[in-house]
């Protein structure tokens, strides 16, 4: 009888396959920094020149790719806190909006008890003004 081949929990999956694709990643970096090396090759120049220019052009294109994910980090980062303010003002905005139905008729009567009350004074100043 032959046993299944044990199989991996999730967590053994999604850690084991970042860590080949960097390998992978490195490995390509290695070889376009060797093809960009003897591309620019002058005549006279030794393997090893040959070889250091392309760790310098490997290590550029590491220093390159790290800045680019920190600045897409940054930028993950900063559209998050808009998400979440935007989040925050929305769920404000139904409370306001209840708040102003409860004031709504008070606003709505004090224009009219002021009118009333400055006729009323109109008057009350012109009966006394008459005698």
């Amino acid at each position: 009888m032959t046993q299944p081949a044990p199989t991996l929990s999730t967590t053994e999956k999604t850690s084991s396959a970042p860590k080949t694709k960097q390998k992978k990643d490195a490995r390509d970096l290695r070889t376009e920094a060797l093809k960009i090396a003897n591309t620019i090759k002058t005549e006279g120049q030794t393997p090893v020149e040959t070889k250091a220019i392309a760790n310098g052009i490997q290590r550029g294109m590491e220093m390159f790719l790290r800045q680019q994910s920190e600045k897409t980090r940054e930028l993950d980062k900063r559209v998050k806190k808009v998400k979440q303010l935007s989040n925050q003002l929305t769920q404000q905005k139904p409370a306001q909006e209840g708040e102003k139905a409860t004031n709504d008729p008070r606003q709505f009567s004090l224009p009219w008890v002021l009118l009333a009350l400055s006729w009323g004074l109109f008057l009350v100043a012109g009966l006394l003004g008459l005698r």
